[in-house]
């Protein structure tokens, strides 16, 4: 089908460029799309820093991504999510994604969105870099799409150790206080997180340990809120397959300290690719996969047009781990250009505790 210029251009802020195929042909997304002409993902990187706080301008697509997982002084639950990506449009031997204007070959998009039992709202913002709408600075760290932002606050022992988060759409608007003293955490064999069988991968590595505090408004009602955050940060340049059609990622913080990332890559032909880190309470981690875990939906919810797996049964045998995982709000469908279900999720069985479940490509 041919795709209008708007639909182009926002769908270009996940993909090299925009043609004829449709993102079914493509997997999710376009994500699969070949992408020899940008850096590649490689085993045995060494990160750095502050450094790699701030973008990486040879990969194609990177993102920086915050959930929150809150309550309100009366005990009520809500969810917030922040996601700022980058884009890296094709480039010639004469453009560079630094170039300042116009020329610059960086495209952002901003997702933000609320969660409550009974309600959920999310909108988007676009930007062109090059033209101060959007970027990211490493020291100090910043990362903004208009008057949304994610900053280091002044005087900070480490650029992700004390940062304020806002963002606002037309029925909600947040502002959180996020502190952390724990270390960071890199996911899979040493930040380098293989997406499939065939080697896909990306660079990624999380800070889970957040503690949260601050004010979610929707529909002008103001909450004050504390809870547990989780930032996630991933570059890479072909990520997924032309068989995988999306992904169901969860993020659990647990009562007893431990923290546990979860993703399956959904295949057209073929089982899920499956994988994992369990975070202990101190920051050192354990490497998941496919024969350590069981990951299955339980129940289904119609929304937006889709059936969406709204309730799964976690287990891990070797963690004593098996809960239920239910939707807050099982209509949390990100009603985007590039729709998905995102949205948070509490826990019940052998161990309480909450998260965020994100599934795409349904």
């Amino acid at each position: 089908m041919r795709i209008n210029w708007a639909t182009c251009f926002i769908t270009a802020l996940l993909l090299t460029g925009c043609d004829d195929k449709t993102d079914t042909e493509k997997g999710f997304a376009g994500l699969a799309d070949d992408a020899a002409s940008y850096a590649q993902v490689t085993s045995g990187k060494r990160f750095v820093f502050p450094d790699d706080h701030g973008p990486h301008d040879d990969f194609r697509i990177e993102w920086w991504y915050i959930t929150a997982n809150l309550k309100d002084d009366k005990g009520q639950h809500f969810g917030v999510q922040w996601t700022l990506f980058r884009n890296a449009l094709p480039r010639t031997s004469a453009t560079l994604a630094h170039d300042q204007g116009w020329s610059n070959r960086n495209l952002w998009m901003g997702h933000a969105a609320v969660t409550s039992a009974t309600q959920h709202y999310a909108t988007e913002r676009y930007a062109r870099g090059g033209v101060a709408q959007a970027g990211v600075t490493a020291v100090p760290f910043t990362a903004w799409i208009d008057d949304w932002s994610l900053r280091s606050q002044p005087g900070a022992s480490s650029p992700l150790a004390d940062m304020q988060l806002q963002a606002s759409g037309p029925q909600f608007n947040y502002r959180l206080h996020l502190t952390s003293s724990r270390p960071l955490v890199l996911q899979g064999n040493q930040g380098f997180s293989q997406k499939s069988e065939e080697g896909q991968a990306s660079y990624y590595y999380s800070q889970p340990f957040f503690d949260a505090d601050g004010s979610v408004t929707i529909d002008g009602k103001r909450y004050h809120v504390t809870g547990s955050a989780w930032l996630d940060r991933e570059w890479s340049s072909q990520p997924l397959t032309a068989n995988q059609t999306g992904w169901d990622w969860f993020s659990v913080h647990l009562e007893n300290g431990a923290q546990l990332m979860l993703y399956r890559m959904r295949q057209k032909q073929g089982e899920p690719y499956l994988t994992g880190t369990w975070i202990n309470g101190d920051g050192s981690t354990e490497q998941l996969d496919s024969k350590d875990i069981s990951l299955t939906p339980t129940d289904t919810t119609e929304v937006a047009g889709h059936t969406m797996p709204t309730r799964w049964s976690v287990k891990i045998p070797g963690k004593g781990l098996d809960i239920t995982t239910t939707a807050l709000n099982p209509k949390a469908w990100m009603n985007l250009r590039i729709p998905y279900w995102e949205g948070p999720v509490t826990l019940t069985g052998s161990h309480k505790g909450v998260g965020y479940l994100e599934m795409t490509g349904y």
